[in-house]
């Protein structure tokens, strides 16, 4: 029986394998739909290849996670603005509600200094999306922590009127991902459901193979009568083979939908020291 709250694949989730099989794998597991990852396969730009793909598999594209990752800054264009107006324009014509972003590069400086005004007006050209900004998580290069965003890798110090909860990010940057989720409140639409241990790299882990609150937050969703979405973002690189990767996406569907059951076989909502994961 499918969740009330939807559950997305990333197509991320089955790299190195390309988009097309994202497809595959999601209607052989059973996921609700896809969160298009936008990156150098042509195919995640194109979309007349990604609306055959979805009716040939019968799972329609939910979200669409705009092109701002370090290896991306040349898909489309080198300008995050036409990046980001081309993210939007994709989601529109494919029915996806959601477009998940990154908050700026800090060497972006002209991007970072009008990132908010610019949002708005991309906002008003697509009034019925919503651009959930991501939180991150610092890095460390050269034995230093540094901080590669702007103004921060936490959006909701600026504040933004929608946000993606990255539960692996929440790790990697040593939160609590239950404070990030009640930081985001009502703005909250979407969440990279990966699990993490907190060692200050991003993992994104099969669900319940770390150490973050994982169920917690999405009997927490379910509790407060959540709206978005939830997209399994996690890393199946290192799979010996597709029946593997496979096994490892059944898994993480099965750990969503089990703690995104119907409210009356939810645990308790959070309370002090309470843990269970």
């Amino acid at each position: 029986m499918k969740s009330r709250v939807p559950v997305l694949l990333s197509s991320s989730s089955v790299f190195p394998e390309p988009t097309a099989a994202a497809f595959e794998m999601a209607a052989t597991v059973g996921y609700d739909g896809l969160e298009v990852m936008v990156w150098t396969d042509r195919v995640s730009q194109d979309a007349g290849a990604l609306k055959g793909l979805a009716e040939h598999y019968g799972v329609p594209v939910l979200s669409v996670h705009a092109p701002c990752l370090l290896v991306t800054q040349r898909v489309w264009s080198s300008d995050p603005w036409e990046r980001l107006t081309r993210a939007a324009e994709l989601a529109e014509t494919l029915g996806a509600p959601t477009v998940v972003v990154h908050p700026p590069f800090s060497w972006q400086r002209d991007y970072a200094k009008n990132f908010a005004e610019g949002l708005a007006k991309v906002q008003r050209k697509h009034p019925h999306l919503s651009f959930a900004i991501e939180n991150m998580f610092p890095v460390k290069m050269a034995g230093r922590w540094f901080v590669p965003y702007t103004p921060g890798w936490d959006p909701t110090a600026a504040g933004f009127d929608a946000y993606t909860l990255d539960v692996s990010h929440c790790a990697a940057s040593r939160i609590d991902a239950l404070d990030m989720l009640d930081k985001m409140g009502g703005g909250l639409r979407h969440v990279h459901l990966g699990d993490g241990t907190g060692e200050g790299r991003d993992e994104h882990l099969v669900p319940g193979r770390g150490n973050q609150p994982c169920g917690e937050v999405l009997r927490t969703l379910v509790a407060r009568g959540f709206t978005g979405s939830v997209a399994l973002e996690v890393s199946t690189r290192r799979s010996a083979s597709r029946a593997a990767r496979e096994a490892d996406l059944r898994e993480s569907l099965e750990f969503a939908r089990r703690h995104l059951a119907p409210a009356e076989s939810l645990a308790p909502l959070r309370s002090a020291g309470d843990r269970p994961f």
